[in-house]
């Protein structure tokens, strides 16, 4: 057998807490299986905390600590390790993009922006100022980068499974000039075939259906229970009630059911991208 590898507790917060979890569990005679059980959680999900490569929940702290008699050691050092796997995101969105990295499945419903995960550059950086018209230059860059940096999770060995479903009305919104608009559009259809992925257009003449009030994320694990990602402008709330995420989970398939085919959809994506090239777009 290999000898272990140990993690670099100096490297970084995450990589501290993931040593510390192991120097407990290991000292009180715990294997990875036993302090996962009752948890929820798979030993995969807490190995790769070990390593310093996942935060862990608050939920998971506060087993942990139970089950290991840590006085709430981990439950007071989660925040920190949050905030060092920010990296340019949001402190709201911050888990979020490390969970997109371990999913199985993501499911996205964008109703007025494209998702990050298909987004150039150029858009990026444009609904990024318009929604902080007075960040620097350099702050903006960092957003820029940060949500480039999350589709490189399609270069994965093993990449989630991507199904997007887009309202018309974020592609027909020229938020750049025609030009970048039809770039925007061919690399959405481009990712899209590329990745195998499937996309869902919802048409902008569609009457009331499910999830019109706002976006939604749905990612499922191998080894941790499925959550839901909802956003406002400042603000997003990762939700994992298994209740609500069930809730979620009907609205998204009723939100299927309401739009176009995927071959369809990417026609209509063609479509649109030659209107930007030819000066035909449709608002």
């Amino acid at each position: 057998m290999p000898a272990r590898k140990d993690t670099d507790a100096s490297a970084n917060v995450p990589s501290f807490y993931g040593a510390e979890l192991r120097y407990k569990r290991e000292s009180a005679g715990f294997t990875l299986e036993q302090l996962a059980e009752g948890s929820f959680r798979g030993v995969p999900f807490l190995s790769q905390i070990e390593r310093g490569e996942r935060r862990m929940p608050m939920d998971l702290a506060q087993h942990v600590d139970a089950k290991l008699g840590t006085d709430g050691f981990f439950q007071r050092r989660c925040e920190d390790a949050r905030k060092a796997k920010q990296s340019g995101h949001a402190e709201y969105f911050a888990d979020v993009a490390e969970m997109e990295q371990f999913a199985e499945t993501i499911e996205e419903w964008a109703p007025m922006l494209v998702p990050g995960l298909l987004q150039t550059p150029a858009y990026a950086r444009a609904i990024s100022r318009a929604a902080m018209p007075r960040a620097t230059d350099a702050a903006i860059e960092k957003l820029v980068v940060a949500r480039m940096g999350r589709a490189e999770l399609f270069g994965q060995e093993c990449p989630p499974e991507f199904w997007a479903v887009l309202d018309e009305s974020v592609i027909r919104r020229p938020v750049l000039p025609a030009c970048q608009m039809a770039e925007l559009v061919e690399h959405i259809a481009a990712v899209v075939r590329r990745t195998r992925a499937i996309l869902q257009v919802v048409p902008q003449t569609t009457p009331a259906h499910a999830l019109m009030m706002g976006m939604a994320k749905v990612m499922t694990f191998p080894d941790a229970p499925p959550v839901v990602y909802v956003e406002s402008l400042h603000s997003g709330q990762l939700i994992d009630f298994p209740a609500l995420v069930k809730e979620y989970r009907r609205s998204y398939d009723l939100l299927r059911a309401a739009a176009l085919p995927p071959e369809a959809s990417l026609a209509l994506l063609d479509a649109a991208a030659e209107d930007y090239r030819n000066g035909k777009q449709r608002i």
